[in-house]
C-alpha cells in the first residue's frame, strides 16, 4: 500500500473544483477521436469503402504520435494576446478547438465518394490541433495540482479518463443514434458536432488557468545557458536564440534522462510503446467488425458508445482507488490481463454471431479494461514529468503509447483482408496475443517502477 489516506478522505478529493475542470477537459481531449474515428469509419463503411481504406484513414491519428516534436513550443511560446487573457495553457486549448470547429464545419460540406482526399486532409487537420490540444490539456492536469498534492493524481487520473470517454463515448454515441432517423445524413450530423465543439470552446473560456512558477525556472536555465555561450564570445542575440532553443528543445529530453537515469529511461519508454498496441488494432476496426457482423447503428450507439462510456466511467473511479491503495503498477498488470481477455470476446462474436448478450458482455470486459488501463497509464505518465516541462514530457510520453498503436493498427484492415481471408475471429486472438510482450516488459522492469513510484509520493522526484 503506497498511500495511507482513509477510503473517506479519498473521496473527499472529488469535492477540489480543480478535478471537475480536468474532467471537462478530458471531455475536449476525447470528442475529436469521434470525429475522426468512429463516426468517420460509419460514413467511409455506409458509402461502400473498402476495409483497407477505413484502416488507412486511421493514419491520421498519426498527429498523436508525433505531437511531442513540437509540444515544447506549447511549453515556451506565447500566443500575442490570447495569452495575456486567457493564460499560457488555456490559451493553446483554445486557438486549437477553434480550428477544430471550422475543419468539422467544412466536413460536412465535402462529399466522400468524389473528394476522398479533402474528407482525408480535414481528418488530419482535426487530429494536428486536436493533439496539439491535448498537449496543453495534459499539461493543465499536470499544472494544476502542486507537487505537495500528489496524492490526488489518480483522482485527476480517474476524471481525465471519464471525461475522455464521456466526449468519446457518451457524446459519441449521439451521432449513432442520429444516423438512424429519417433525414438525417452524415454532413448533417457533422454540423451538430461542430456545435458541440463550440460548447466546449466556451468551457474553455470559462476554467482557471493554474499557476505556475514555469516560466521563472526556464528563465533561469535560459540565463545559464547565455552565460556558458558568453564564456566563448560576447554577448549578442545569437548567444539568446541559441540559448532559448536549447531550454526549449535540448533541455526537456536532458532533464528526463538525468532525473531516470538512461537505463530506465529507456525502459519507461519501451514499455509505454508497447502497451496498447492489440487494443488499438481492435479499437481501430471494430466498428466495422459490429457493421459487418450484423449490429445496427443504434446497437452501435446503445452498447459500444453509451454502454462503453457509461462502464468506463464506473470502472474509472473503481480503478482509481485501487491505484490509490496498492499502487500503479499494480493496477497496470491487472488492465494488461483484462486487454487480452477483452479481444478474446470479440473472438467469441464473431464466431457465435451478432448476439446482444454477448455484444453486452464484451462491452462490460472491455469497459474494465479501457478503465483501468487509461487511470493506471496517465496517473503513471504524470509522475514522470518535470513540472518545469510538463508539456513536452507528458507529450512524449503519451506519444510513444500512440505511436506503437496508430503506425501498425493502420494497417489492421490489410490484416484482415490480406493476411487472414476476412477471418474476424483470428484477428482478434490475434490482437489479444499483442498484448502478452508488454506485459512480460513489465514483470522485468518492475522493481525500478516500484521505485519511481514510492520517490513520487514521497516528492522525492
Amino acid at each position: 500500500m503506497l498511500v495511507s489516506s482513509s477510503f473517506s478522505q479519498y473521496l473527499s478529493y472529488y469535492k477540489d473544483k480543480r478535478l471537475l475542470t480536468i474532467f471537462a477537459f478530458g471531455i475536449s481531449s476525447g470528442f475529436p477521436w469521434v470525429l475522426i474515428g468512429s463516426v468517420m469509419s460509419a460514413w467511409l463503411k455506409d458509402e461502400g469503402l473498402s476495409r483497407s481504406t477505413i484502416g488507412l484513414f486511421g493514419l491520421v491519428y498519426g498527429a498523436y504520435t508525433i505531437n511531442f516534436l513540437w509540444s515544447p513550443l506549447v511549453d515556451r511560446i506565447k500566443i500575442p494576446l490570447l495569452h495575456t487573457w486567457l493564460g499560457q495553457r488555456r490559451s493553446w486549448i483554445a486557438s486549437c478547438q477553434v480550428i477544430v470547429i471550422v475543419a468539422t464545419f467544412a466536413l460536412a460540406s465535402v462529399s466522400i465518394t468524389e473528394h476522398l482526399s479533402h474528407a482525408a486532409l480535414l481528418c488530419f487537420i482535426i487530429a494536428f490541433f486536436s493533439a496539439t490540444q491535448d498537449i496543453a490539456i495534459d499539461a493543465y492536469r499536470i499544472d494544476i495540482l502542486p507537487e505537495n498534492e500528489s496524492e490526488k493524481a489518480t483522482a485527476a487520473a480517474a476524471m481525465a479518463t471519464s471525461g475522455w470517454w464521456s466526449g468519446y463515448a457518451l457524446l459519441g454515441a449521439i451521432p449513432f443514434f442520429i444516423a438512424d432517423l429519417p433525414g438525417f445524413s452524415w454532413p448533417i450530423i457533422y454540423q451538430i458536432l461542430s456545435a458541440v465543439v463550440c460548447c466546449l470552446f466556451i468551457i474553455t473560456l470559462l476554467a482557471k488557468e493554474p499557476e505556475s512558477h514555469r516560466d521563472q525556472v526556464q528563465a533561469q536555465l535560459q540565463q545559464s545557458y547565455e552565460q556558458k555561450l558568453t564564456l566563448a564570445s560576447s554577448p549578442s542575440v545569437y548567444t539568446k536564440v541559441v540559448a532559448w532553443l536549447a531550454v526549449t528543445l535540448v533541455e526537456p529530453f536532458k532533464r528526463f534522462f538525468e532525473k531516470n537515469g538512461v537505463k530506465t529511461a529507456c525502459a519507461l519508454l519501451a514499455f509505454i510503446f508497447m502497451f496498447k498496441i492489440g487494443e488499438a488494432f481492435l479499437a481501430r476496426m471494430s466498428i466495422v467488425f459490429y457493421k459487418e457482423i450484423g449490429f445496427t447503428n443504434t446497437q452501435i450507439g446503445q452498447y459500444s458508445k453509451l454502454g462503453t462510456g457509461v462502464i468506463t466511467i464506473i470502472f474509472a473511479f473503481l480503478g482509481s482507488i485501487f491505484n490509490h491503495k496498492y499502487g500503479i503498477v499494480k493496477g497496470l498488470f491487472i488492465s494488461g490481463v483484462a486487454m487480452a481477455a477483452s479481444n478474446l470476446m470479440f473472438s467469441w462474436i464473431a464466431v457465435a454471431g451478432p448476439q446482444e448478450h454477448l455484444y453486452l458482455m464484451a462491452i462490460i470486459i472491455d469497459g474494465f479494461t479501457q478503465a483501468w488501463s487509461l487511470v493506471a497509464m496517465v496517473a503513471f505518465i504524470s509522475m514522470l514529468c518535470d513540472r518545469a516541462f510538463s508539456a513536452t514530457h507528458y507529450a512524449l510520453l503519451a506519444s510513444l503509447g500512440s505511436l506503437g498503436r496508430t503506425m501498425l493498427s493502420g494497417y489492421s484492415g490489410f490484416v484482415i483482408d490480406d493476411l487472414l481471408g476476412g477471418n474476424w475471429a483470428v484477428f482478434f486472438a490475434l490482437t489479444a496475443l499483442m498484448v502478452l510482450p508488454s506485459l512480460l516488459f513489465l514483470y522485468l522492469i518492475r522493481h525500478k517502477l516500484y521505485a519511481i513510484e514510492r520517490a513520487y509520493h514521497t516528492n522525492k522526484r
